[in-house]
C-alpha cells in the first residue's frame, strides 16, 4: 500500500484550487486545511486504492487526518473494502469518531451499503449513535435512517430516534428535520401524528416542515395543514 507522502502527492496531483476555495466555505473546513479534490475524483481514487495489493484499513486509519481529504479516503476506505459487514460495522465506528463536519458525515452515509441481511442487526449500531448524543455521531445516524430504513416497519424506530435528537447542535438539527421531512413525504399521516405528539423540539419540526413544503411529491391541500401546524 502506499505511504502517507505518496497519498498526498496523488492528491495534490488532482487539485483545483477554485474548488477548494468554494468547498472550504460551504462545508465549512477550515482555510488551507484542504487540498481541493472534487468528489468524484476522491471515489475514484478510493476505488483503485482499496483494489491495490497491500491495502490496509489499519494503516490507512494510522495515517494523520489534518486533511480533510484524508478523513474523506478513510471514510471511503470502510465503505468501499471488500470485508464482512460485522468487521465493516467495526470500521464505521472508527470513522464516525473522524466525522468533523456534515461533508464528511454525509460523504460517509452516501458511501455505506448495508446488506439486507444485516439491516436489522445493524439499528444497534444506529441505536448507539443516537444514544452517544454527540452532533456527529446524532447526524451520522438520521441520515443512515433517512437512505435505509423509512419505511412502515421501521416508522416507530425512527420516532423514538428522534425523540432524543440533541437540536442545541446545528447539524443535529439539520439531520434530525432531513429526516422528519422524509417521513412526512413518504407516510404523510404517521409524519403528522409525530409533529403533533413526538418529543423532537418544535424549531426542528418547523424546519421539518418547511423542508417537506419544498417537496414536489406533497400534494397542496397538505402543504396547506402543514403550514398550519407550523404556525400553531
Amino acid at each position: 500500500m502506499k505511504n502517507y507522502d505518496a497519498i498526498v502527492a496523488d492528491l495534490r496531483s488532482m487539485r483545483d484550487e477554485t474548488y477548494r476555495a468554494f468547498n472550504e466555505r460551504i462545508a465549512n473546513i477550515p482555510a488551507g486545511s484542504s487540498i481541493g479534490v472534487r468528489t468524484p475524483a476522491l471515489r475514484a481514487y478510493a476505488k483503485e486504492l482499496v483494489r491495490a495489493e497491500g491495502f490496509s484499513l489499519g494503516e490507512l486509519f494510522s495515517f494523520p487526518n489534518d486533511i480533510y481529504e484524508i478523513r474523506l479516503l478513510q471514510c471511503l476506505g470502510v465503505g468501499y473494502c471488500k470485508i464482512p459487514f460485522g468487521e465493516r460495522a467495526d470500521w464505521i465506528r472508527r470513522a464516525v469518531s473522524i466525522i468533523d463536519g456534515w461533508s464528511v458525515c454525509d460523504l460517509l452515509c452516501s458511501t455505506l451499503r448495508i446488506p439486507k441481511a444485516a439491516k436489522q442487526s445493524f439499528l444497534t449500531e444506529i441505536e448507539y449513535y443516537v444514544r452517544h448524543g454527540s452532533e456527529f455521531s446524532q447526524r451520522f445516524a438520521y441520515v443512515m435512517l433517512l437512505g435505509n430504513y423509512v419505511d412502515e416497519a421501521h416508522l416507530s424506530f425512527i420516532f423514538s430516534a428522534l425523540d432524543r435528537a440533541e437540536t442545541k447542535f446545528y447539524y443535529t438539527h439539520m439531520g434530525a428535520a432531513w429526516l422528519l421531512c422524509e417521513v412526512l413525504v413518504k407516510f404523510y399521516e404517521a409524519g403528522v401524528a409525530y409533529l403533533k405528539e413526538g418529543a423532537l423540539d418544535a424549531a426542528t419540526k418547523r424546519k421539518a416542515i418547511q423542508k417537506a413544503c419544498e417537496s414536489f411529491r406533497l400534494t397542496a391541500e397538505q402543504k396547506n395543514f402543514l403550514k398550519l401546524l407550523k404556525k400553531g
